[in-house]
């Protein structure tokens, strides 16, 4: 087995993981295997390294320079067109599903230009590809007039369905993480470009962990199987308990929640990952387990502590009371990084959304997340009626802002969605159309 000398975190080392999560996908999908079937589209700046851990290059029919480009979009663009000339794909491979996303939303936008370079055999120049890199990739090129009529064909058809249509013989989408907002992207992707496909999240990692394996590819929410030998874990009892003791994998109960204690190699420091755990079942009497929340991403501006994923959740059922909308992506921020800018008034959210179909909001809409959160979290309210909490605030940002805002945050990691960080702030506010 082939591992990148470039890839120096330790859960990129486990062939174990590696050899798990490719025996499985032969299982699941028999010709996942097959040599140059697999497209990877993930940006790794500084050096290539499959996203989940396993680096064998006969696999992938992208060149591994194409993913280390300095430009995240340079990066997704080239990659997709070497996908793209090969019509005999098995596997869709991604990072992260906010890459996916991406690079299918660059070939909505410039598929004649992309159908121009298959036919040609030909990179044309663009941003943040420097020419002696171009140089290299382009001679990996042939020119494919045939490939290039059907790219325009399936186009000029719609992009419901078009990884289907594009790719004939693909059999599933592997993602590196669905957690968190990346779940909204899934969502997105399974009913509109990638309708019909299964998509598969094959490993569970945290704080440069990996600590489990998903060994049921073809169901809809991943379970992981967490192996003991990777990294040392203990885990909190969820809620928390008055004098908290960690217990070990083999103390753990079914149907329970935990925190997660992690002990990892190299290094051996002890730290809480923020992650919460719940556990699904048992397989061979080791716990299989489903990532619940991050409580390192959560909302507090007066103690109330809001995790991430259950503001999604809030905020997706008040987009369902707004006809005709969808929502893209969003962030949130606490009133106290803007400053004098947030006005007089008391500690508060400030919510940033991305939308399609709607283009604007009337008060009475941008209430309902408010009212959500009110009727989600008891605290929220008691807070919102004393007046320790302000009324929230919610901003619409333009089409296409979210992903500016991932090209210029400058990192292969995911977006945080509870903005910390004052340069980011200032780039999402430059996007605010309403």
């Amino acid at each position: 087995m082939y591992v990148s000398p470039s890839c120096s975190t330790p859960w990129l080392h486990s062939q174990g993981g590696s050899l798990l999560y490719l025996d499985t996908l032969r299982a699941a999908f028999p010709q996942a295997l097959a040599s140059r079937a697999t497209a990877l589209l993930s940006w790794a700046p500084g050096g290539h390294c499959a996203p989940a851990g396993w680096p064998l290059p006969t696999l992938y029919c992208t060149p591994a320079e194409a993913g280390a480009l300095p430009s995240r979009a340079a990066a997704l663009r080239v990659q997709l067109l070497f996908a793209l000339r090969t019509r005999a794909l098995h596997v869709l491979e991604a990072g992260l599903a906010t890459e996916l996303h991406d690079a299918l939303a660059a070939l909505r936008a410039s598929w004649p230009g992309l159908a121009e370079d298959l036919a040609l055999g030909r990179l044309s120049p663009q941003p943040g590809l420097p020419e002696d890199a171009r140089g290299r990739l382009q001679a990996l090129l042939v020119p494919d007039a045939a490939r290039a009529a059907e790219l325009q064909a399936e186009c000029a058809l719609g992009f419901e369905g078009i990884v289907q249509r594009l790719w004939p013989q693909l059999e599933v989408v592997v993602v590196g993480t669905v957690h968190g907002a990346e779940q909204l992207y899934c969502d997105a992707l399974r009913q509109a470009d990638c309708k019909g496909l299964p998509f598969y999240c094959p490993f569970y990692r945290a704080a440069g962990a990996l600590l489990g394996v998903n060994l049921w590819p073809k169901e809809l929410g991943p379970r992981f199987l967490l192996c003991p030998d990777w990294a040392f874990c203990e885990f909190l009892p969820c809620p928390a308990e008055e004098e908290p003791r960690t217990v070990l994998l083999g103390e753990l109960w079914e149907g329970r929640e935990y925190g997660l204690v992690l002990t990892a190699r190299p290094g051996e420091y002890r730290c809480r990952a923020g992650e919460v755990l719940r556990v699904a079942g048992f397989h061979k009497q080791c716990p299989v387990v489903e990532p619940i929340r991050r409580e390192s991403q959560a909302l507090s501006v007066r103690g109330e502590s809001i995790p991430e994923e259950r503001f999604c959740r809030s905020l997706c059922r008040a987009v369902g009371m707004w006809p005709g909308a969808r929502l893209v992506d969003y962030v949130c921020v606490e009133s106290g990084l803007l400053g004098a800018s947030s006005g007089a008034c008391a500690p508060h959210y400030e919510v940033f959304v991305e939308l399609r179909g709607l283009r604007d909001l009337s008060e009475g809409q941008r209430y309902k997340l408010d009212q959500c959160l009110q009727e989600d979290f008891p605290i929220y309210k008691s807070f919102r009626f004393k007046g320790s909490i302000g009324p929230l605030r919610l901003h619409l940002v333009g089409a296409g802002a979210f992903a500016r805002l991932r090209e210029a945050l400058g990192s292969p990691l995911p977006m945080p969605r509870v903005l910390r960080e004052e340069r980011l702030l200032q780039l999402i506010q430059s996007t605010v159309i309403s």
